[in-house]
């Protein structure tokens, strides 16, 4: 068992399986077991996106790029979003990979999550509040991430993304998805989109994140060896 050090970290490479793992990210009738945590990461996953909002420090970099398009296409943000979605759907194709239970409830469970949530979480005036609040999305949001990616019943569009370019670049996770992410913020930006702190801080800090929860998850509950 590794240490939980910085370097081991950052050279996680692949999703462990762990108890919660579906033996099969393809099908109809997978572990409760399984569904349930499903449930909780992709739970977090939405209040940790909830927080970045609140935090009022600036969005997710997706969200970025979803602005954006709407200020050129004249759609709105949720419109941008899904057409978004889907065309990031369409790159798995040369990835070869396939969307399964996870994929559709990635889409359906943040969304809810993000209603119920936003109403209730602080809203601060001061700058330093509001990046620490914006941390902690990012945090929460990796953790519910690498929850969800375990279950193994099918990533998330963008998270689909992040794991088939690793498998075929081999780079390590959390380059990978900091490389996605400061793509397309840069990409929002550049239509119109809003940029703040907490941007930057889930496009430098997601990666690490994610990669950071699956170990100690691996850490915590994987054999001991």
């Amino acid at each position: 068992m590794l240490k939980p050090t910085i370097v081991n970290i950052l050279k996680v490479k692949s999703i462990p399986p762990l108890f919660w793992s579906s033996s099969k990210p393809l099908t109809v009738r997978p572990p409760i077991i399984s569904v349930m945590m499903l449930t909780i990461g992709l739970t977090l996953f939405g209040l940790g996106e909830a927080l970045l909002i609140a935090s009022g420090a600036g969005v997710s970099p997706w969200t970025v790029f979803a602005q954006g398009a709407s200020k050129i296409t004249g759609f709105s943000i949720g419109s941008s979003t899904f057409i978004i979605s889907t065309f990031v759907l369409l790159l798995w194709v040369p990835l070869k990979q396939r969307p399964g239970m996870g994929t559709v409830l990635n889409i359906i469970i943040i969304s809810v999550m993000l209603d119920f949530a936003l109403p209730y979480l602080p809203r601060f005036d001061s700058l330093g509040l509001q990046i620490a609040e914006a941390a902690v999305g990012v945090l929460v949001t990796g953790l519910g991430g690498a929850i969800y990616l375990i279950a193994n019943l099918g990533p998330g569009p963008r998270d689909g993304l992040m794991t088939g370019l690793q498998r075929i670049t081999n780079f390590p996770i959390a380059g990978v998805r900091s490389f996605i992410e400061v793509s397309v913020v840069i990409l929002g930006w550049s239509l119109g989109g809003v940029v703040g702190i907490g941007t930057l801080l889930f496009a430098f800090g997601i990666g690490p994140a994610v990669a950071a929860s699956i170990f100690f998850l691996t850490f915590i509950f994987g054999e001991k060896s």
